[in-house]
This record gives structure tokens, C-alpha cells and sequence, in this order.
């Protein structure tokens, strides 16, 4: 069996080189620092020999004074050092204001010298130099602290401190892009719903962070003789990457100390606990060659733990243990009711922080041939899969907005209709003569529709992305950032992105009263959006205490359960007949 020598920092460095793209602005090389620097030591010499001749130029037939010139060559140098302070970070800005503040004695001394008052201007210019470095400089500064704060929530779980669903992602998808044999562990603790309902969340979340801990230890400290890789996907799922094995011996027996980890008791609230835990397995590429294909072995093998309910609580994946039943029922009854025009849609209200209506967001639904409810959580995934979603979001977006445009002749109320464009939808090449189609059947006016956004489209095809929102916003459409923070878009491509709204994630909001820390990051999103010229939205607000939060850290609109649950159309007419008559 291999040794470990795998150190912490380096089983960190594929995560942090994922991450370093999500810089506020990325430094500039050294070689552009030295440039700006000869470019201002230049200047400066050329302004010291100018500054006190008083001879003439023709120009064009004009006579100039040579001191005149200057003025032209301080400017010059005060930009040269407002870039530094700008693409240089800390080493430009402290160079700057080094160099402003030693010429200010350097230029009083030369008019005192030659009595010469044409210079002192430039004791003017360079004082206004100075206050503009530092405002540039500590603006960045709090853009870059918040960029960090979101930077760790992205990878980080925060009732556990494991890496998140996120951080596994990124090393899975680096593994296999560098074709590196691994084996992935999908874990589920076993009986984790009856220690919820009987004992209390709080008495849960307790078990979560001490079998965290437990693993954690395992992996950091190299006990397996392997290179681990421990995180919470989510709930009570865990994720686990083992490499640095021989055989899959090896593999097996790393898994079997991470069982073993449970065997002693936990001790919760005076209360002794014996947790066990289900382990599936896939080998890379041996079982599948993607994350999706290997994350569905692991966890069918996983599933297949639990279902036997055996003392064997390890076992690694068999092609027979896939079950595509329920998906491809699902995906039969998606296409009946596209080809049958029968999905329909509820509308979820939307308002600002006093309660005054601000709209609607269209939610897609759908029924089965009883009449039933199908979950969207159920058939989106398999609209998604089976390259549908595009056709589910025109059937919902056609049949809000004709609904909307009738509210609006109603009701002549300043409100806007959200729906949500998934990617594959956003990159149809007839996409913008769709949506001209559904205004003009519609009569909604274009400012009046907002176009919900995922920030991954950002990072699938940023430039195809950008062309078609500019030509939304062209049509005078809104545009909101759909679930962010779940993602890892660049600071600097939100800062391109010509975006109306940002939209916080309801996994967010959940958590945002539980620590400090997670109210400090949900207030930094908040300010991230204020200062990249974004309102700021909540979904999935549901308690008090989460909008006075709400209220606190200035976000502007709020949407979910606390104020209104998604409603069918004729509810939604009450509810803006009732805001008109307010």
C-alpha cells in the first residue's frame, strides 16, 4: 500500500487553482508594474526640465511656452501612478504614494529655489493623486475581503467544515480531465430521519459535525495510507475520493476505517448514539468516465446498501443495480403533456422590503394521467437530461406571459413577469425571435419581463452568453442572476454582466441565521450586488427572523413562503386587484 505524502496544502492546491478565476480583478504581470514605473520616473524628469524654461515652441504657427508642456507630463505621470494603484495591488499602491508624497518637497523646494509659482500647481495635482489612490486602493480592498468570504463559503460546508458539493465537483472534474485512476464513495448515514423526528434538527446537526470530525481526521491525518478526500454533498450524504492505491484491496480497506470511525459511540445531548453508515463505490474510468456517470454508480451501489439492509454495508457498483424505470416514465409522461400542450404554470409574488408587489415569478408544473402533482424536482432533472427543458420553458413562458399581458390591460399595474431560461434554451439560435414572438402575442411590454439567468451560463460560453443578454437588454428586458452564490462566476465577469437583479439562493437564506458567519456572507452578497450597480432578491424566505435579517443588510425584494406560496393565475388576479385598490 502506498504511503501518504500527500500534505494538506497540496490536496488544497486543485481547489484553490480552480477558485483563483473568481478573483475581483486579476493582478497585473510585473513586467506592466515596471512599464508604469519608467513611464512616471520619465515624466517626472521631463516635468522638472520643462517646468522652469522659459523659452518658446512654434507650433502651427503658435508660440508655446515650454513650461506649459509641464502640466502635460505631470498628468501622465498621475495616471501612470493611478494604474499602478489600480492593476498592482499593494505593491503599486504603496509605490505611488511613495513617490507623490517625496516630490511634494521636491516641487515646494524648486519654487522657493528658482521663485518660480508655475509649479505649484503640481503640489495641488499630486494631493488630489494621492486621495485618489486611496480611494481605489481601499475600494478594492473591501471588494477583494468580500470576494474572499464568498471565495470560502463556495467550498467550504458550514455546519460541518468539510468541503462542500462544490469543492468535490472541482476535483472530480480535475482528476478526470488529468485521467488520474480514483475511486468515488457515495456514504449515506443509515436512520438519520428517525434521530431528526425523534430527537430534534439541532440534535442532527450535532451527529453531521461529530462524524465530520471523525473523517475529517482520518483524511487529514493520512491514517489510510491512501489520499483522501472527505466532504457533505448535503442532508446527511457524504462524498468520499480515495487515490494513491494499488489494488482495489487497498481502496476497500480505506473505506472499511471510515466504517470503523462509527463504531464507538456518540454522545449528544446526554443520549449514547450508535450511527452506521451505507458506502457505494466506482472506480474510475474502469465504471465511468464523468462525474454524472460516476456519481450515479456510487450512489446506486449505495442505494443498494440500504435496500438490502445486510450487515455488508460496502459494496461497489454492478451495471445490473441501474434502474431507469421511474426516470423513463417520467420522461414519457413530459413528452405527452409537450405534445399535448398540458403544462401549465403557477405564478410565486414578489415584493419589495415594505410589501409592495413587485410581480410574479412563472413556475413550470406538471400532472400525471390521475390528476397528481408531479414535483418539479422530479421532472425538471429529466427534462434536462433528455434535452426538453428548452420546450418546457416556451410552453411556460408563452402561456405566463399571454395570462400577464391580460393582467396588465386589467389591472394597468407597474408589475414584471419573471421566468426562468434554462441554458440549453438561452443558446437556441432562434432564441431572440422566440421571446419577440411571445411579446408581441402577449402585448407585454418588454420592460415588463425579466429573464432569470443561472451564473454557470457565465462560465459555459461567457462570450455567446453575453452576446445574447445584450440583445435581450436591447429589447428593453430585464435580466436577474438566478441562484447565486451556488456557483463560482468570476467577480469580473459579473462585473460585465449587464444584469438588472441579483437573485441569493434559498440554501443561503436557510442558513443565514444559524452563525454569524453565514448572516455576514449572505450581507456580502448583498453589498457585492450594490456595488456592481445589481438590486438584490432573497428566494425562499420563509421566517420572521430571516426578514428582519433581510431587512438589516439592505436587501431590496424578497420572495417565498413568508408572503406568498406559488399561486394558480386566478389567485394571482386577486393578489394584484388587492395591491391596485391599496
Amino acid at each position: 500500500m502506498k504511503k501518504n505524502n500527500d500534505p494538506e496544502s497540496k490536496r488544497k492546491k486543485i481547489i484553490e487553482s480552480a477558485l483563483e478565476s473568481l478573483g475581483v480583478r486579476p493582478k497585473a504581470p510585473t513586467y506592466v508594474f515596471v512599464i508604469l514605473l519608467t513611464l512616471y520616473l520619465l515624466g517626472t524628469v521631463i516635468v522638472s526640465i520643462t517646468a522652469s524654461k522659459q523659452e518658446a515652441v512654434h507650433i502651427f504657427g503658435q508660440s508655446i511656452a515650454i513650461y506649459a508642456f509641464a502640466g502635460v507630463f505631470s498628468a501622465i505621470a498621475n495616471i501612470c501612478v493611478i494604474f499602478m494603484a489600480i492593476y498592482c495591488g499593494k505593491k503599486g499602491y504603496f509605490t505611488a504614494l511613495a513617490l507623490l508624497i517625496i516630490q511634494i518637497p521636491m516641487i515646494i523646494r524648486g519654487v522657493i529655489a528658482s521663485k518660480n509659482l508655475n509649479s505649484l500647481p503640481g503640489i495641488f495635482s499630486n494631493l488630489l493623486a494621492i486621495v485618489a489612490i486611496s480611494v481605489v486602493y481601499m475600494n478594492n480592498k473591501r471588494l477583494e475581503k468580500a470576494y474572499i468570504g464568498l471565495r470560502d463559503h463556495a467550498v467550504t460546508d458550514i455546519l460541518t467544515g468539510l468541503p462542500n458539493r462544490f469543492a468535490f465537483s472541482t476535483l472530480l472534474k480535475d482528476l478526470i480531465k488529468r485521467n488520474e485512476k480514483f475511486v468515488l464513495v457515495w456514504i449515506d448515514l443509515n436512520n438519520f430521519k428517525g434521530i431528526n423526528d425523534s430527537m430534534g434538527f439541532n440534535t442532527g446537526n450535532e451527529v453531521l459535525k461529530e462524524v465530520s470530525a471523525r473523517w475529517k481526521a482520518i483524511a487529514k491525518g493520512g491514517l489510510t495510507g491512501t489520499t483522501d478526500f472527505i466532504t457533505r454533498i448535503g442532508g446527511d450524504e457524504f462524498g468520499l475520493i480515495i487515490r494513491g492505491y494499488d489494488s482495489e484491496e487497498d481502496a476497500v480497506n480505506t473505506i472499511r476505517r471510515y466504517e470503523a470511525a462509527l463504531a464507538d459511540q456518540l454522545t449528544v445531548d446526554s443520549c449514547d448514539l450508535y450511527i452506521t453508515a451505507s458506502f457505494g463505490y466506482a472506480e474510475y474510468p474502469t465504471d465511468g468516465t464523468t462525474t454524472d456517470v460516476l456519481g450515479n454508480c456510487a450512489n446506486a451501489a449505495m442505494m443498494e446498501v440500504k435496500r438490502a439492509g445486510s450487515s455488508n454495508r460496502i459494496l461497489r457498483f454492478s451495471p445490473d443495480l441501474i434502474k431507469n424505470d421511474q426516470s423513463l416514465e417520467t420522461e414519457k409522461l413530459l413528452r405527452d403533456a409537450l405534445d399535448n400542450d398540458t403544462m401549465y404554470y403557477h405564478l410565486q409574488p414578489q415584493y419589495d422590503i415594505s410589501h409592495k408587489l413587485r410581480g410574479f415569478e412563472a413556475l413550470a408544473r406538471m400532472k400525471d394521467p390521475e390528476g397528481n402533482m408531479i414535483s418539479p424536482a422530479v421532472f425538471i432533472p429529466v427534462a434536462e437530461k433528455a434535452g426538453l427543458v428548452d420546450l418546457v420553458d416556451a410552453a411556460v413562458f408563452r402561456k405566463a406571459a399571454l395570462f400577464f399581458g391580460g393582467l396588465l390591460k386589467k389591472y394597468n399595474y407597474d408589475i414584471t413577469l419573471s421566468v426562468n431560461v434554462s441554458v440549453r434554451h438561452l443558446m437556441k439560435h432562434d432564441f431572440i425571435d422566440e421571446i419577440k414572438n411571445i411579446l408581441n402575442a402577449s402585448g407585454v411590454a418588454p420592460e415588463q419581463i425579466e429573464i432569470e439567468i443561472t451564473e454557470s451560463i457565465m462560465i459555459d460560453s461567457v462570450d455567446k452568453a453575453l452576446k445574447v443578454i445584450s440583445e435581450l437588454k436591447a429589447l428593453g428586458i430585464k435580466i436577474a442572476i438566478d441562484d447565486f452564490g451556488t456557483g463560482y462566476s468570476s467577480l469580473s465577469y459579473l462585473n460585465k454582466f449587464p444584469a438588472n437583479l441579483l437573485k441569493i439562493d434559498k440554501s443561503f437564506i436557510d442558513k443565514m441565521n444559524s452563525t454569524d458567519s453565514s448572516k455576514q456572507y449572505v450581507a456580502a452578497i448583498v453589498s457585492i450586488g450594490h456595488i456592481m450597480g445589481f438590486d438584490v432578491i432573497a428566494e425562499g424566505v420563509e421566517e420572521d427572523d430571516q426578514l428582519d435579517t433581510l431587512r438589516t443588510v439592505g436587501c431590496d425584494f424578497i420572495q417565498g413562503y413568508i408572503w406568498g406560496r406559488p399561486l394558480p393565475a386566478e389567485e394571482a388576479d386577486r393578489i394584484v386587484a388587492q395591491s391596485v385598490r391599496q
